[in-house]
This record gives C-alpha cells, sequence and structure tokens, in this order.
C-alpha cells in the first residue's frame, strides 16, 4: 500500500483529501504545519508527499527546500498561489507537479497517479543501469559513482566496495568478520578495527545513520530517508 503524508494546515482540506485517497486504497498520514511535516516526514518512509505553499511555521517551499536535501521523494503542491512566479519557484526546488485551489478531487488522483507512474520508471530504469539509490545517496555500479544529492561524494575503493555491500543487501546485518571476508578476503591478517575505520569515515561523508550499529552483531544500512 502507498502512503502519502498531507502538509496541509487547512483541517477541512485535509479531511477531504485523506478521505479521497483512502477510498483509492492509500495510507494516509497529516501534518499542520510545516514543522511538524518534516517532523513525519524524517520519522516515517512516505511515497509521495501532498505539500501546501501558505502555512504557519515554515512555509511549504522551505519545507520542500529541506527535504530535497534529503530525499528524492516525490512532491506535489498544492496551493492558492496561482502566479507563474510561486510555481517557477517550486519547479527550481524541485517540485513533481502543481496543484492550484480549488481543485477537483479527481485531478488530484490523476496528479498523484501520473506522479508515482513516472517515479516508479525511472526507478526501474535505474535498476536496469546499474544504479542503487537509498535516500540522498545514490550509487551508480557502472560509473562507480556515488552521489549524495546529486553531488559527487570521493571515495577509497574498500569504501566504495562496502558501501555497495551495504546497499545491495539492505535488510541483512553484517558482522564484522562478515565484511572483512567480503571485502578485504579471506586471507587478510591485519587489525580487524580497519573495518570500524572504514565505517566512521563512510558516515562522515553520508551521514552518521547512513550505516548503522546493531549492538552486539554488527552493521546494516540505516533507515532510509
Amino acid at each position: 500500500m502507498k502512503r502519502i503524508l498531507i502538509i496541509e494546515d487547512e483541517v477541512k482540506i485535509q479531511e477531504i483529501l485523506t478521505e479521497f485517497l483512502q477510498e483509492y486504497g492509500y495510507a494516509v498520514d497529516n501534518a499542520s504545519d510545516g514543522v511538524a511535516g518534516i517532523a513525519k516526514f524524517s520519522e516515517e518512509k512516505y511515497d509521495l508527499i501532498l505539500l501546501d505553499i501558505m502555512m504557519p511555521k515554515i512555509d511549504g517551499l522551505a519545507v520542500l527546500e529541506l527535504i530535497r536535501e534529503k530525499s528524492d521523494i516525490p512532491i506535489i503542491l498544492i496551493t492558492a498561489m496561482e502566479t507563474e512566479e510561486y510555481q517557477m519557484k517550486g519547479f527550481d526546488l524541485r517540485a513533481d507537479d502543481y496543484i492550484t485551489k480549488p481543485f477537483s478531487m479527481n485531478l488530484v488522483i490523476r496528479r498523484i497517479e501520473a506522479v508515482l507512474r513516472r517515479t516508479q520508471t525511472a526507478e526501474v530504469l535505474e535498476k536496469e543501469q546499474g544504479i542503487i539509490t537509498h535516500g540522498s545517496v545514490k550509487l551508480d555500479k557502472e560509473s562507480c559513482v556515488i552521489k549524495l544529492s546529486d553531488n559527487p561524494i570521493p571515495f577509497t575503493y574498500k569504501e566504495y566496495e562496502l558501501i555497495k555491500l551495504f546497499l545491495e543487501n539492505k535488510n541483512k546485518v553484517f558482522t564484522r568478520d562478515d565484511i572483512l571476508n567480503q571485502i578485504w578476503g579471506y586471507d587478510f591478517f591485519g587489525n580487524d578495527k580497519i573495518v570500524n575505520n572504514h565505517i566512521m569515515r563512510i558516515r562522515k561523508k553520508l551521514g552518521e545513520n547512513f550505516i548503522v550499529t546493531v549492538r552486539g552483531v554488527g552493521y546494516k544500512i540505516g533507515k532510509e530517508d
């Protein structure tokens, strides 16, 4: 079931959108301002966000900018602002679509379906091209390039191989011995702290939560943004 986060300060619109989307089989969460919306996005995994622009505390464009620093999740802006300036600003910040109020619920569902189809098509194409994504991290196996929020990040060969190992096994916990055997080889006789040092360097480059420690067991890929 696809999950949608609605960030909208008008309760009536929240209720209408929620009821309609649930009828179409979507799971829906709501946030009534930008701060609450960012908190929910950070805590849960969603497939798409419906985002109002004019909101208290933090406006929708600021929310969009903050989320885009961490994730390429599909975002559709919903707003009463019809001016070209607002639309251009939204698209400059990489919004996926734009709907103006008042809107038809049938239009909303069609836009959501279209954006999700484009996203799924892009994901399939990336997989076929040997590209693995995890939140804002993207690894291209053909070019051996790793990007964070579309910015290339320099890595050593062993760091690259270690990141690829975790990305290709997102649900698996690796012990230190597992990592040593798969990355350094069974005949490695050096200090096993080399694993800790490499993971520490990767965390500095990709974020502290990219690889998490499973106490008493080993390491696994962190929660996707």
